[in-house]
């Protein structure tokens, strides 16, 4: 996708304003807020198969929005830096975690030191990418040499019949958000949609290695169906969802 860098400069600000108009109500989307008990635990279990023990490695919260997976990540154990673009997420996630410290950032430059995270983990942040490419070639500066990446995302553009059906009967979003929405849709890396194989090419592109495609995400689903109501339950079960682990190859 050829855009030129003041396009790219000015989608980082319009995606930024975004999710700073969003802030406000954003864990009130059972999407976005992970509940206490069975969501937290489906959760937990999904970084540990990936990640390990946490042991006090360095953990860096990849658009990190209101803190939910840094509050999840430091429960772990992981000593946790979370960096988002938009200020008014990192205020909510202030307030909640006033321990934890909160950089503003864009996450494809983010500014840090080479080699200063263990550990990388990002939600819903690669589909929104202006630059995958540059952004992981950042991410693998980051880490140290044998650190470990965590990617949780999906395609949220294609979908079967039976998701498009589903979505048509929910009610639909305000107009004006709905079209911010599709207008930084269509301007992203992945407007064709983030498929999981795309992101890994890119991620094996960037250097890293023992790349590994995990969809078993039905625990956590059925954990937030009471939440979500029945058909956004059923469309998340269906749509392309998934975990990608990585690792950066330890030097020598």
């Amino acid at each position: 996708m050829n855009i030129s860098p003041n396009h790219n400069r000015d989608l980082r600000d319009d995606i930024r304003e975004y999710w700073s108009d969003r802030a406000a109500t954003f864990d009130q989307d059972p999407g976005h807020r992970i509940a206490e008990g069975a969501e937290l635990s489906a959760w937990e279990d999904l970084f540990r198969r990936h990640l390990g023990p946490a042991e006090g490695r360095r953990l860096l919260d990849l658009a990190s929005g209101t803190g939910e997976i840094a509050r999840l990540t430091r429960g772990l154990g992981f000593h946790v830096t979370g960096l988002d673009w938009s200020e008014r997420m990192l205020d909510r996630a202030r307030s909640k975690l006033p321990d934890v410290t909160f950089l503003q950032a864009d996450a494809e430059r983010t500014m840090l030191p080479d080699a200063c995270m263990d550990v990388i983990v990002t939600r819903h942040l690669v589909w929104t990418l202006v630059d995958p490419q540059a952004a992981f070639a950042e991410w693998h500066r980051v880490l140290v040499p044998g650190g470990r990446i965590l990617v949780v995302d999906g395609d949220f553009v294609n979908g079967s019949w039976l998701t498009r059906l589903l979505a048509g009967l929910r009610a639909p979003a305000p107009a004006p958000s709905r079209q911010r929405h599709q207008e930084i849709l269509r301007r992203v890396h992945f407007s064709g949609g983030a498929r999981a194989e795309l992101v890994t090419d890119l991620l094996a592109g960037a250097g890293f290695a023992g790349l590994r495609i995990d969809r078993r995400l039905g625990r956590i689903h059925r954990a937030q169906a009471a939440q979500l109501g029945w058909r956004r339950s059923l469309m998340r079960n269906i749509e392309h969802r998934y975990a990608i682990s990585a690792t950066k190859p330890a030097e020598g």
